[in-house]
């Protein structure tokens, strides 16, 4: 066993716990540095830890990076490893080496964003990432009162290849603000005139910067922007701020409830922020392999819901929502 975890490690950039046990689990984030999979994964080291198990956590390079989370699939299964939890990069594209993982008998549960089909993994623990759009979109509308029939909505989305986090937010937004979304499972399709544009932001905050730089230029009076989470969120504050926009004249709203993230809504820079929870996730996930039985899940609804609450200083009648206060007690990062 030793010996495999030494030649997966050679292969990938790969974090092992320091003591080796018979048991050993893996943890494949997007990337390494994004705070929402740093929090995951200090989740599953803590988890570890107490159950007294190997942990093994690799990620891709970037976000989209698919085959980096295929080389860690077939190091865990070399490693001898007894399942693990994944945030995957493409729904679609890891879905054959996720099937040869459970062939050759590892328990999987995917983590955040569902695999597509779903079923392709054992399990899915994930924030209802509909929900958390919808919620945003909810209170953006509400927000702008009558101003939302006329307004110029700019979206921020994560990848061309819309993995399904990314289209189950913008969806969710869309249908919170009151948009036709045509077909649920993709954007790009809708004809609302209030819709200026989608860029790629790929969830990082200077990528998120120049997708609103691009976006001002085709919207220049635009007055939403939706953004897949916080570090576009960043970014796009940024480009709004070095054209005079961060007057008020903007609503900026995303999902993830890191603490860096709170504290925007508390300055004011962002409105409000769907806050969802890493930590638990992973540790959820490790207990689940490790004791090789998955907690019942809602076959109406497919995944095990992890929660998300809107938080934002300025609540909407209708829209449920915490206090900044209280999201800062509850966030990560």
């Amino acid at each position: 066993m030793l010996k495999k975890l030494m030649l997966a490690a050679s292969i990938l950039a790969v974090s092992v716990a320091p003591v080796l046990a018979d048991e050993v689990i893996g943890l494949i984030t997007k990337t390494e540095t994004n705070p929402f999979f740093v929090k995951m994964r200090e989740g599953a080291q803590a988890k570890a830890k107490e159950l007294g198990v190997t942990l093994i956590t690799a990620a891709g390079k970037y976000d989209g990076d698919n085959d980096g989370q295929v080389a860690a699939i077939e190091n865990l299964i070399a490693a001898g490893a007894k399942g693990f939890a994944i945030v995957p990069s493409d729904s679609k594209a890891i879905v054959p080496t996720i099937q040869k993982a459970r062939d050759a008998g590892l328990k999987v549960i995917v983590l955040d964003t569902p695999l597509d089909p779903m079923n392709a993994a054992d399990a899915t623990f994930a924030t209802d990432n509909r929900k958390a759009g919808q919620l945003i979109g909810q209170w953006a509308k509400g927000t702008l009162g009558d101003k939302a029939k006329d307004a110029k909505i700019v979206f921020l989305d994560l990848a061309t290849n819309q993995p399904t986090v990314d289209f189950l937010r913008d969806q969710g937004f869309m249908q919170g603000f009151g948009i036709d979304v045509k077909d649920p499972n993709k954007y790009g399709d809708e004809d609302d005139p209030r819709i200026c544009t989608h860029e790629i932001s790929q969830g990082d905050q200077e990528k998120g910067r120049t997708a609103m730089e691009n976006a001002l230029q085709k919207c220049p009076d635009v007055n939403v922007v939706y953004t897949i989470n916080e570090p576009a969120a960043a970014g796009a504050w940024e480009a709004l701020k070095a054209v005079g926009k961060d007057d008020g004249s903007v609503l900026l709203v995303s999902i993830d409830g890191g603490c860096p993230g709170v504290k925007n809504v508390q300055a004011g820079t962002l409105g409000a922020t769907s806050q969802q929870y890493p930590l638990k996730m992973a540790a959820m996930a490790l207990e689940a392999i490790h004791a090789g039985k998955i907690p019942e899940i809602d076959p109406a609804v497919g995944f095990l819901d992890t929660g998300a609450q809107l938080i934002t200083a300025k609540p909407v009648d209708g829209v449920p929502s915490i206090s900044v206060e209280e999201g800062l007690k509850l966030c990560w990062g």
